[in-house]
């Protein structure tokens, strides 16, 4: 009997193209200034006084990557695809260079699951930025924290303020324009990701991996051009760890805020711009709950309502034509959980699912709701959020994951320069209060609740 080797995926190839040039047959044609949007607006936040055509090229990197892990989608029964990708830059000689480019294709290969080939080219037109809106650098400024609309980057930000003061930086992770933040009466800068990645018609994959790299970037640029040695990732440790302590299905360990990427950039942005900058983790060893009720007692018990998780797309969540977080997604779900380890509350308008508490999913919606758009997709994808919190809770006491989370914790200690006996106590610790916060939620939500239901089914 022959057994059939599956066939490995066909080579995406992409060319990033100045305007006017044409890709060669079989390539995607990427064109800055049409696939990828650097505005003068988006970009006069990060011209600083030592600005350098390598800040741009380090960019332009970026939202390339984003482009090819989006219009390929990922293949139907296995994860890595295989990227071709050219790209013009200022200096070929130090992006050609084995330094930055062993170090690049090992950050992308391993935060994506991807193999990447990179060739770069030289510019046939350097790019211009306006000097006139070059802004002074910041004086003082020690550490970075990149900054979304998330209760942890919130409440971190939040901490550490209180804790550095006018040397903390934050870097806008959003696509928010027209930001008006300040330095007394200049602008701020970092407000915005300084680019737009769009793909048209094309089909778009939505793990989103390469988020990881292009955040980072972003923050090391930032880190760089203030001369901070430091990146905070304000994320806790379910968020950090858990996707790789649990990963999803057949999925490839998400590690977009993991240490062990984390230290691939580090070595990155050491062979780009010569600078030594360490990302470190506040609360990689805490809940988010524990992260959140910090917060609230320094800015008080509604603090974190305002600040958004959800994972859906605004057409798949409104109610009477007002987005909600949709309530059951994963990000929602660790959310809710937070919320009630930190004893807080938020109104049930908050979510399209207010009620965890229903016998049935379709009855815990909002009466508003279109129950139309409940399919049998998002039907899964609320049990697969809610059982990945539920297996994190039982991993501790799980024979069978023993000798995993050792490894993890000596990976850990490696990472972290902690001894591994540190390092496992830390883990051991978190992974205790994630099991005991899941509990107490679970028993809150009465005993006939469907995430109950769904957790018990799963036992």
């Amino acid at each position: 009997m022959t057994i059939d080797t599956p066939k490995a995926p066909p080579v995406v190839r992409v060319a990033v193209l100045e305007k006017g040039q044409r890709a060669p047959a079989d390539w995607h044609a990427c064109v800055i200034g049409i696939n990828l949007d650097f505005s003068t607006e988006r970009l006069e936040s990060y011209c600083l006084a030592s600005w350098r055509p390598v800040i741009f090229d380090a960019l332009l990197v970026a939202a390339a990557v984003e482009f090819c892990d989006r219009i390929q989608k990922r293949p139907v029964l296995s994860w890595g695809r295989d990227f071709s990708l050219t790209v013009p830059v200022h200096d070929v000689a130090l992006w050609s260079g084995k330094p930055v480019g062993s170090a690049l294709i090992d950050a992308l290969e391993f935060l994506t699951g991807d193999k990447w080939q990179i060739e770069f080219t030289p510019r046939r037109k350097p790019h211009e930025v306006n000097r006139q809106a070059h802004l002074p650098i910041p004086p003082g400024i020690t550490t970075i924290i990149p900054f979304s609309d998330g209760i942890d980057s919130r409440a971190v930000s939040a901490l550490k303020e209180e804790e550095l003061g006018s040397h903390l930086c934050r870097v806008k992770l959003g696509p928010t324009k027209g930001d008006k933040h300040r330095f007394g009466r200049q602008r701020q800068p970092f407000t915005t990701v300084p680019y737009e990645v769009k793909i048209g018609k094309r089909s778009s994959e939505s793990s989103a991996r390469s988020r990881g790299f292009k955040f980072a970037t972003v923050s090391g640029i930032a880190a760089y051009l203030v001369e901070a040695t430091e990146i905070i990732v304000p994320e806790s440790g379910q968020g950090a760890l858990g996707p790789v302590l649990v990963p999803t299905g057949q999925g490839y360990e998400d590690y977009r805020n993991h240490p062990f990427f984390t230290d691939r950039m580090e070595r990155y942005f050491k062979a780009l711009f010569g600078i030594d900058v360490h990302f470190i983790f506040p609360r990689l060893w805490f809940t988010k709950g524990e992260t959140l009720a910090e917060y609230a007692a320094l800015r008080g018990k509604t603090a974190h309502v305002d600040a958004n998780s959800c994972w859906q797309q605004n057409r798949h969540v409104p109610v009477d034509k007002h987005r909600r977080q949709c309530g059951i997604c994963a990000a929602c779900m660790l959310r809710r959980l937070s919320v009630h380890a930190a004893d807080l509350r938020e109104p049930r308008e908050t979510y399209v699912w207010e009620n965890l508490d229903a016998g049935t999913f379709e009855e815990g919606t909002a009466k508003a709701f279109d129950k139309k758009k409940i399919t049998r997709a998002l039907h899964e994808y609320a049990i697969a959020g809610t059982l990945h919190l539920d297996h994190l809770a039982g991993l501790r006491n799980s024979a069978l994951h023993a000798g995993s989370l050792k490894r993890q914790a000596y990976q850990l200690s490696q990472s972290r320069k902690l001894s591994p006996e540190e390092a496992e106590a830390h883990l051991n610790r978190l992974l205790s209060k994630h099991e005991s916060e899941w509990q107490n939620f679970i028993r809150s939500l009465g005993s006939k609740s469907f995430i109950r239901n769904w957790v018990a089914s799963a036992a």
